[in-house]
């Protein structure tokens, strides 16, 4: 039994914060604000899914065939529920998916009443599932966002969120007598104040980190920095280090220090322990001065003049280069561009989970068609960038379950503070996009899919992939929700000379990094992307371990020659201080 008088002091104590909670939230915004655009969005819903409604409602037949057929599922459940009653044990209609979390407490399976929510739910969300699914006279990004929108909805009202609804959150609460949403609510104030109105839902503990100190600790210098990015040379570790120096072109969502979390999982601490020279951009996190910053100011002031700097450093005129993400497509813009140009510079690339056609781009498509991109622009043309916190709220929604309602429960209903874990912290340190940029890569890439078309123009030259001969290792991750594997396969047909194509197990974070001293995953290996990716991946060879070492010996058979071990800048580039600079402790 609960503790009574403690249960009533925590009643008293909710209503307090609720209402500091509801103040906070409901406080007047600057400017744009965190919820600008918030009825536009759902509006949008709203519209997708009343379109899959009025399909179902126009065809009685089909509307009575429907319902029909969700009374038949509930009626078996009632019978099955009225049998476990009776102590005796039928099987379940409805059963959650293996890697569904929400449901594994024992009582959402021992106790009838709570299978009964369980399975209920299970049942109408699919049933919901399947409209959209059969919804016929509708455009393929209709469906697809209708069942985006769907996905959010039914996450939402999962009953594992609510107190009432979930035993595992009955037990707790009376196990603390209320106490733990007094936490909980006071939490959910805090984070709502982080986002400035705007619910922003913690996924760690951020005082466990600091950049510079227990993340981004490769150690190096900053050789060289401009409006948009800084240049970091990474110390040597080897006596001798491959002649040709590698220049990491990292994307400009988010920072570059998931390829450096610390010495155990750093991608860029191991390529340094392997004898390269690394050079690493660090980008700025734009305000409003960068408004006018697009595509082309990138790879002009971003890679190219990193290019430049190297060369000064080194003495070297060519480079291998890898681009992670967008900065992989920004990177496949500047090999069409040199090979347009015939200033190839440039002579091999590695591109990890990037996308270089959009056709079959994922889940983010949704917020790509050009209402919504119009959307977007008129908020950035506000304050001339797209708030960071934007960004990430979109990435969460691609795994809401895992992302989202999983840490609401964890945060404002158990009043427990998430653990501290750095690549959740690095996730959360956003970053904004300047609003030249991020509408030319919606437009160009999401909407219309210039690069794969060989119709994108940028600095009036025409870009043609084809005409990329350079060798090419393309990575792709198999549960990619971003940059879908199926996506990089075909891009992969794109280039116009030899893709070896890298299929790594996991997603996109932790298929690439998957260090050799403890990798987690393998990665499949299979010749040339041609053809479909199912028959790919069933003749490929998988292999044990992580991709680093696969991929280091790829990258040194294109230029093996060695020569001492270079210091960070040389005696040309003096360095503007150490390693992770200083555009990486910005704060969005």
């Amino acid at each position: 039994m609960p503790d009574f008088e403690a249960l009533s002091r925590n009643a008293s104590l909710f209503v307090e914060e609720f209402g500091r909670t509801a103040a906070t939230y409901f406080k007047p915004l600057d400017g744009e604000g965190a919820k600008a655009g918030g009825s536009d969005e759902v509006g949008d819903v709203v519209k997708t899914l009343g379109t899959v409604a009025e399909k179902w409602l126009s065809d009685p037949q089909k509307t009575l065939e429907a319902q029909t057929a969700l009374s038949e599922a509930f009626i078996n459940l009632w019978g099955t529920t009225w049998f476990r009653m009776q102590g005796k044990n039928p099987p379940p209609i409805a059963v959650p998916e293996p890697r569904d979390n929400r449901f594994a407490h024992a009582e959402w399976s021992t106790n009838p009443v709570f299978d009964f929510l369980k399975q209920s739910y299970l049942i109408t969300s699919r049933w919901a599932e399947g409209l959209v699914e059969r919804a016929e006279g509708i455009d393929e990004h209709t469906r697809h966002k209708a069942q985006f929108y769907l996905r959010q909805i039914t996450g939402a009202l999962s009953p594992s969120n609510f107190v009432m609804t979930n035993p595992e959150l009955i037990r707790h609460t009376l196990e603390e007598s209320g106490a733990n949403l007094v936490r909980g609510l006071k939490m959910l104030a805090e984070d709502i104040e982080a986002g400035k109105g705007e619910l922003r839902v913690r996924q760690t503990d951020p005082s466990g980190f600091e950049v510079g100190v227990n993340v981004a600790v490769t150690p190096g210098e900053v050789v060289f920095r401009n409006d948009l990015m800084e240049l970091i040379q990474y110390a040597p570790q080897t006596e001798t280090v491959l002649k040709r120096p590698f220049l990491i072109v990292p994307p400009w969502i988010n920072k570059f220090y998931i390829l450096d979390l610390n010495p155990q999982k750093s991608l860029i601490n191991w390529m340094v322990s392997q004898g390269l020279t690394v050079f690493c951009i660090s980008w700025v996190n734009p305000d409003e001065r960068h408004a006018d910053k697009d595509f082309e100011s990138y790879m002009r002031e971003g890679i190219e003049a990193a290019i430049d700097a190297i060369g000064v450093a080194t003495g070297e005129t060519e480079v291998a280069a890898a681009g992670y993400c967008v900065g992989g497509t920004l990177l496949a813009v500047t090999l069409a561009t040199q090979a347009a140009t015939g200033n190839r510079r440039i002579r091999s690339a590695t591109l990890l989970t990037t996308q270089v056609d959009f056709t079959h781009a994922g889940d983010l498509k949704v917020f790509a068609d050009e209402a919504q991109i119009q959307g977007i622009e008129a908020r950035m043309k506000q304050r001339g960038y797209l708030d960071g916190s934007r960004m990430a709220n979109a990435f969460n929604m691609l795994r809401p379950n895992d992302l989202i309602w999983s840490y609401v429960v964890n945060n404002y209903v158990k009043g427990k503070a998430p653990m501290a874990f750095d690549l959740l912290y690095w996730n959360a340190d956003a970053t904004r996009m300047p609003a030249a940029n991020h509408s030319f890569y919606l437009r160009n890439c999401y909407l219309e899919n210039n690069l794969s078309k060989g119709t994108m123009v940028l600095g009036n030259v025409r870009l043609d992939l084809k005409k990329v001969k350079i060798p090419i290792f393309n990575l792709a991750t198999r549960e990619d929700h971003i940059a879908p594997a199926r996506s990089v396969f075909e891009g992969s047909a794109r280039f116009g000379g030899k893709v070896d194509y890298v299929l790594a197990g996991s997603g996109h974070i932790a298929g690439v990094v998957n260090p050799p001293a403890k990798p987690k995953y393998g990665y499949w290996t299979g010749g040339p992307a041609k053809g479909r990716l199912e028959d790919w991946i069933e003749a490929a060879t998988e292999n044990k371990g992580s991709w680093w070492p696969y991929w280091f010996e790829w990258l040194e058979k294109q230029a093996p020659e060695r020569v001492p071990a270079r210091k960070p800048g040389g005696d040309a580039l003096p360095s503007l201080g150490p390693a992770p600079g200083t555009y990486v402790r910005m704060k969005a």
